[in-house]
């Protein structure tokens, strides 16, 4: 069922929203070479302790952390685990999420490790630009595939490619509800958006083929040709007054 938050519950959202926003903050403060993501995990871990939220990842399915920490190839899910160090010229991405008075958040960004290659600046670049592009098109009236065409459209005019097998959502009272927002298709198709619908857009855009493949872990999920990945997150309201991003910080 494709639920509609009154404006009451859009402003917990929000403040969920500042939650995540400040783990960002915090894990990319501290991300460089010689850290491991386990290290990075536990910074998040500490936000969500002092600002009293709850991790709406840790337990999800099992998944043993409070973030995703997806470095290179990895395009969703990793696992943060000590044995995976950073080392420059790495890029990665730190997927977060909170849960305020039952009310969730979700967001995403990839950053790089010191120095990258042109590609590796150039996808984070064009992913954040697809996901802009898609926000932009959070607006009464319009429909649920302008959101993917956007993405698609920035994304596949840089040359780069963009994941199919995993979508961005609706979120509220659980961080994954209907309806499923692809990073593709054409657009004035699909749920007509209206006020008070949220969504979790999450372009995820491969330097190389769109294909994934999941790890015998269940969650890790790669590119099929090692190629590089990006992935970019906001959780977003439909309002009257057009898109309003409920992760960014105060």
């Amino acid at each position: 069922m494709i639920t509609r938050k009154a404006p009451e519950q859009i402003a917990i959202m929000r403040r969920a929203g500042r939650v995540v926003a400040e783990m960002h903050e915090e894990c990319i403060r501290v991300a460089g070479p010689g850290v491991s993501t386990a290290a990075i995990d536990q910074v998040a871990r500490d936000v969500l302790e002092r600002r009293g939220a709850r991790s709406n990842f840790l337990g999800y399915h099992g998944f043993p952390a409070v973030i995703c920490t997806s470095p290179n190839d990895v395009i969703v899910h990793g696992i943060p685990s000590d044995t995976v160090v950073l080392a420059e010229g790495d890029l990665i991405s730190l997927d977060c999420g909170a849960i305020v008075d039952g009310w969730h958040a979700d967001a995403a960004v990839t950053i790089p490790i010191g120095e990258v290659d042109e590609v590796s600046r150039r996808l984070i670049e064009v992913t954040r630009r697809s996901l802009e592009a898609a926000i932009d098109q959070v607006i009464e009236g319009n429909r649920l595939g302008d959101i993917g065409a956007a993405v698609q459209g920035v994304a596949e005019g840089a040359g780069f490619s963009v994941v199919r097998e995993y979508v961005g959502h609706g979120i509220g009272t659980a961080m994954h509800e209907e309806p499923s927002v692809p990073n593709y298709g054409p657009a004035r198709r699909g749920l007509k958006l209206k006020t008070g619908h949220v969504l979790a857009i999450e372009p995820m855009v491969n330097a190389g083929a769109p294909g994934t493949k999941t790890l015998d872990d269940g969650w890790t999920v790669i590119t099929t040709d090692g190629a590089r990945s990006a992935h970019f997150e906001h959780t977003v309201a439909v309002t009257a007054d057009g898109p309003d991003v409920l992760t960014l910080p105060w």
